[in-house]
């Protein structure tokens, strides 16, 4: 992974761009901007622990379990073809809850129990049915595998995989663009 901490360690290819001005908010402090219109979708995991620094209206967030937006694609097409947006970034981050689900099956079952008034039964066939669709083996395979997927979905617009590392809370370039 390539750290990015200066405007000078973005690749040519991404300079002037909203992806680099991603970075540039984020990673390098750059002063917040006003938008009156998105530039970018971002595409991320639900995680509580993970918050951007970025600047009001410069991209819209779609924030899923895992990051994981294969059930997200109509929104994703609207966002393109409505909003008009051509650029979208996928950010998987590390320790995330959506790898290995099935060990946390145990507490899923006994928190809707508990929290959500459940039954067991009704708990343990709510995880047997989707856990199977949310689960993710690796948080860096799995992002570059929807990205690829994406960018052959929808050629006229580039998607790119980064990573947020939860001990530096920076974005990582995965692997060179």
């Amino acid at each position: 992974m390539k750290p990015v901490r200066t405007a000078a360690d973005i690749p040519r290819p991404l300079r002037r761009t909203p992806l680099a001005r991603l970075l540039e908010f984020h990673n390098c402090g750059r002063p917040l901007l006003t938008y009156g219109k998105a530039e970018l979708l971002i595409c991320m995991c639900m995680d509580n622990r993970k918050q951007l620094r970025l600047p009001d209206n410069f991209a819209y967030i779609l924030r899923t379990g895992g990051g994981n937006i294969r059930f997200s694609e109509f929104k994703i097409s609207y966002i393109v073809a409505i909003g008009g947006v051509r650029h979208i970034v996928l950010i998987g981050h590390d320790n995330c809850g959506m790898v290995n689900l099935a060990s946390k099956r145990r507490a899923f079952v006994s928190g809707l129990v508990k929290n959500a008034g459940w039954t067991r039964k009704r708990a343990l066939e709510h995880f047997l049915a989707y856990a199977p669709l949310f689960e993710i083996d690796d948080e860096i395979d799995f992002v570059l595998a929807e990205a690829r997927r994406l960018n052959h979905k929808y050629p006229g617009v580039k998607v790119l995989p980064m990573f947020y590392r939860m001990s530096d809370k920076k974005l990582y370039l995965i692997k060179p663009v």
